[in-house]
């Protein structure tokens, strides 16, 4: 088992099945979201024949609206990498306990134990 310890806390337990398919699914995340950001920024340009035609404003939006959450959950996923690698994955960032694994397999980017995740949301 893989044992993400937090001082005086229990762990996160995963095990090696477990963190294998969480990275790949991370890297398979990173990947999409690089290439929808990618292709949001080609249809950002219009072609020669489109120049003169003008886009809806709800279409540039829509577009805007998806680049923005795109490059968040890839900041998310990237973060998560770095946990990964930095040994620091499975930790609440607010509380410092342990995330569950069912959570991480879940959404694997997490940076919040599910507690934490609703106050936020209720703050927002």
């Amino acid at each position: 088992m893989v044992n993400h310890q937090t001082i005086g806390e229990r762990a996160t337990q995963l095990s090696p099945q477990d963190l294998t398919a969480l990275l790949a699914d991370l890297h398979e995340q990173r990947l999409f979201r690089r290439s929808q950001l990618q292709q949001l920024q080609l249809d950002a340009v219009p072609s020669a024949p489109d120049r003169h035609r003008h886009r809806p404003e709800s279409q540039r939006g829509a577009r805007v609206a998806a680049a923005v959450s795109a490059r968040m959950i890839l900041s998310d996923v990237e973060a998560a990498l770095r946990r990964i690698s930095e040994g620091r994955y499975g930790t609440c960032q607010l509380c410092r306990r342990p995330v569950d694994r069912e959570r991480l397999m879940i959404v694997p980017q997490a940076r919040y134990c599910a507690r934490c995740q609703q106050v936020r949301r209720a703050g927002q």
